[in-house]
Parts: structure tokens; C-alpha cells; sequence
């Protein structure tokens, strides 16, 4: 029996990995942490309210469970909220991530943890593992330093690289661009979307496998996760309306200059799926095919 930890297990990668692995319980011990209630909707695991920036609680909890692997989804992602708050920003994907990477090594676990495309500068695009980082954001500066952790321990551990991710879960605390596209859409509302930013995004449900392939071969390194074809954001929010059958000329096109976001957004990332084809023998597909996929569980 492999003893699992989640951290971030309300969240939309930890509610679609605790799904997943509960299917096989007969292999999996699974442990959830999260700050609050248990929001999966699910009482068939062993649900921890704790939090993770709270270092004595987390190593304690963690030294006292002994896991096989610690599968960290928790993060702060909303890009200017970290270039806003970048102590809280710093604290979370940073310092927590050294906190687990020590107990890690204490426990002898292997930490799989979840890095961003927005390491990249975004000139390039169809980024490789090896390629050189040089993040253009706080965010994307605080995932960098937190695989440059990794990195330079002496742990097991996994880096799953991933893009502009999506899909549904029991109990949401935000959106994302699938839901709130076809939300907008089906009130008939006019959105703008940039189309100078290219993007290959990420079923939420192809990341929980990718998690658990990287348990089940107890691959180590870093693997790019994304859908198969790079697409502009805006060609993107063309394909949710022609998925859900709605209106897609209610979308605009517009420049990312017109937006005054905070932080700054690589115009172009997406990434070479290669080495993930080879040694996780996962083979991830078109954005448009994996709508159909996430189309029929929302039916």
C-alpha cells in the first residue's frame, strides 16, 4: 500500500488526484491537507485541515503519517495577486516547498511538485525541459526558485511543468478559461480575448494522471504536461464556443497592451511533449479533443 500526502487537496488538481487514486484503493492510502473544510465532497480518505505555511504543523503532520510520496498541488497562481503580494507569494511556492523537500529527505519521500510554462520568457515557445528559464513575472520568478530547490537537494523528485489549466471539480473556488468562456457565452455576453498570446492548455484530469504515472514508474526529473497544440488564447475561447455550440462571434480579439495587467505574460510558451512521450509513455492530445472529454463528464 503506496501512502499518499496532497497538499492543496481542495483545490482543482487535488480534488481530480484524490478522484483518481480513490479508484484504486486498494493501492493508495490517501491523505488530503488543505486549509479549512474538506471541499471534495468525498469522506472515504483521511482529510487533514492544516495550514501548509504553518512549517511546525506541516513537518509534524507529515513525520507523523511517515508518506511514501508527497504530491504538493498547492500554490499561490494568480499571476498579479504575486506580483501584488510577493511575501505571500514567496511563502507558499517557495518556503513551503523547502519545507517539504527537507521532511522529504527526513522521510525518505519522493515530493512530486508542480511548476508553470511562466518560467519561460515566452519569445521561443515550444519550450523543451532543458531550455533555458527566465521568467518575466514574480510568479514565474517564485516556481523557478522553488525547482531550483528541488534541484540542488539530494531527494526523489518529480517536476511537472504544466499550462493554463482547466476542467471541474465537486466544490470550485475560482473559475478558469473553459467555465468562464462557456459561462459568458451562455449568458450571451460579449467577451475580449487576446490573440497574441499562444498557449497549449492543460485538462486538469491529464495532470492527476500525469501525477500518478510519475508514482507509478517513480519517475524522477522534470516533464513537460500540456495539450498537444499550441493555439492563441484566443483561438482557444473560439474552440469552447464550437465545443458547447455557442455564439463564438460574441468574442473579440484583442492585444494584451490593452489589458494594464500588473504583471507581465510570456506571449508564446507551449511546450515539446517529447520527453514525456518517451519516458512516461504519456501522450497527451488536442485541446479540442480533450474538450469532448471534459464535454461529457458536464453533461
Amino acid at each position: 500500500m503506496v501512502k499518499v500526502v496532497i497538499t492543496g487537496s481542495n483545490g482543482l488538481l487535488g480534488q481530480s488526484l484524490l478522484n483518481l487514486l480513490l479508484k484504486e484503493k486498494e493501492n493508495y492510502q490517501v491523505f488530503g491537507f488543505s486549509r479549512g473544510d474538506n471541499r471534495s465532497g468525498r469522506n472515504d480518505f483521511s482529510y487533514v485541515s492544516i495550514d501548509i505555511t504553518e512549517e511546525e504543523k506541516l513537518k509534524k503532520a507529515l513525520l507523523e503519517l511517515q508518506p511514501d510520496f508527497i504530491i504538493n498541488t498547492a500554490a499561490m497562481t494568480q499571476v498579479d495577486d504575486c506580483e501584488n503580494q510577493k511575501a505571500a507569494c514567496d511563502l507558499l511556492n517557495v518556503t513551503v516547498v523547502k519545507w517539504l523537500a527537507e521532511i522529504s529527505e527526513d522521510l525518505n519521500a519522493h515530493l512530486i511538485h508542480i511548476s508553470t510554462d511562466f518560467i519561460f520568457d515566452g519569445i521561443k515557445g515550444n519550450y523543451k525541459e532543458t531550455d533555458i528559464a527566465n521568467p518575466l513575472s514574480y510568479y514565474g520568478s517564485s516556481k523557478l526558485k522553488s525547482e531550483e530547490l528541488l534541484l540542488e537537494s539530494s531527494i526523489n523528485y518529480t517536476i511537472l511543468r504544466t499550462i493554463l489549466v482547466y476542467g471541474k471539480v465537486f466544490d470550485m473556488s475560482r473559475s478558469n478559461i473553459v467555465l468562464w468562456v462557456r459561462e459568458m457565452l451562455e449568458k450571451g455576453k460579449e467577451i475580449t480575448i487576446v490573440d497574441d498570446q499562444f498557449r497549449t492548455p492543460t485538462y486538469v484530469e491529464d495532470l492527476a494522471l500525469a501525477c500518478k504515472v510519475s508514482m507509478d514508474k517513480k519517475a524522477t526529473g522534470i516533464f513537460n504536461i500540456s495539450s498537444n497544440e499550441l493555439l492563441s488564447v484566443y483561438e482557444i475561447a473560439q474552440q469552447i464556443a464550437v465545443a458547447f455550440n455557442l455564439d463564438k462571434n460574441l468574442i473579440k480579439p484583442i492585444s494584451t497592451s490593452t489589458l494594464n495587467q500588473t504583471a507581465p505574460r510570456p506571449a508564446k510558451t507551449g511546450f515539446d511533449l517529447s520527453k514525456t512521450n518517451k519516458e512516461l509513455e504519456f501522450y497527451p492530445k488536442s485541446f479540442k479533443e480533450d474538450l469532448q472529454r471534459f464535454k461529457e463528464i458536464l453533461i
